[in-house]
């Protein structure tokens, strides 16, 4: 009787938690927007700067299309549960001399199946100077959103992108 209690109350605390998380982080790299920009839409560089190819040095990828352009698309199978498997396929790009975004769609596959919307976005701080936003939004539907409290999804996926983006500020400012 207590474990029914017990999952009744779990049950009705995920309600009250979002299934949806919006991991967001920034940084200042001293070199042009458009420079910039032209460095992070190709999903290949992400091999020398994003933590999660860093952690398997040995895994496949598989790019299909032309890189920095819409369609194409970065997969990756590793046999590391860190890493997983899954694909980033580049769904738009907007070019500006100011700010410039592109949206992916991040699908794993394994160690669990997940579709998470990602984007990155340059702005212009100065004529040398550009902010960097990387983002990705967990969605966990209820009742799985209850292990997204638990799990600090904020802090982990939020660390990967803060290392990611200090090393991409490493490499550009070379």
């Amino acid at each position: 009787m207590v474990l029914i209690g017990l999952i009744a109350v779990l049950l009705i605390v995920a309600l009250f938690i979002p299934e949806q998380i919006i991991v967001r982080r920034e940084i200042a790299i001293n070199r042009s927007q458009i420079e910039v920009f032209d460095y992070v839409k190709r999903l290949q560089n992400q091999e020398k700067y994003g933590v999660w190819w860093k952690a398997d040095p040995n895994m496949k990828i598989t790019p299909s299309g032309i890189d920095g352009t819409v369609g194409y698309i970065h997969a990756w199978k590793s046999t590391d549960d860190r890493v997983g498997e899954g694909q980033q396929k580049i769904i738009s790009i907007r070019e500006d001399s100011t700010s410039s975004k592109m949206e992916i769609e991040l699908k794993f596959i394994k160690p669990f199946k997940s579709n998470n919307p990602s984007y990155m976005r340059t702005e212009t701080i100065s004529k040398s100077s550009t902010n960097v936003t990387w983002a990705i939004t967990s969605n966990m539907p209820y009742p799985m959103n209850l292990l997204g409290a638990v799990m600090n999804m904020e802090k982990m996926l939020g660390d990967d992108l803060e290392q990611g983006l200090k090393n991409l500020k490493v490499i550009l400012e070379k």
